[in-house]
């Protein structure tokens, strides 16, 4: 057993986040190990561009409120407490409420045969943000 010593907090890329969204990362898994786990916090109307990971990937919100939406899918809201799971290569997005600040847990897989562990897309527009968001099921 090992102590991991803290990374210092970093400033999501104007490339593939929209608004302002720091993370931490927590653990990045050395093999056999292939775990990723970073806290990301997201500033009101933040979010990431449409992605997918190569093994998929499960969001934890911790705290706040949020939107995720796959590709093609409608927008759901997020609230701390919930989780979703996004299969292998499903296209998506998360990122704060219009009006709150969010922060989740992300948690994926690199995967063993040298793909990429995500693949980024463009950037989530203003009209698929403020789209009416579903409540998600209690």
């Amino acid at each position: 057993m090992h102590k991991l010593p803290a990374q210092p907090t970093v400033k999501a890329p104007r490339e593939t986040f929209t608004g302002d969204a720091w993370f931490d990362v927590v653990v990045r898994g050395e093999a056999p190990s292939r775990i990723r786990v970073n806290v990301v916090r997201f500033a009101p109307g933040a979010r990431n561009a449409w992605h997918a990971h190569a093994a998929g990937q499960t969001v934890h919100v911790t705290e706040g409120a949020g939107r995720i939406q796959a590709r093609g899918g409608e927008v759901l809201e997020m609230r701390a407490g919930d989780t979703y799971v996004t299969p292998a290569g499903e296209w998506h997005w998360h990122g704060a409420a219009p009006d709150r600040f969010m922060t989740h847990l992300a948690i994926w897989e690199a995967p063993d045969d040298g793909v990429a562990e995500t693949e980024w897309g463009e950037q989530v527009d203003d009209a698929e943000y403020a789209a009416p968001a579903k409540a998600a099921p209690r």
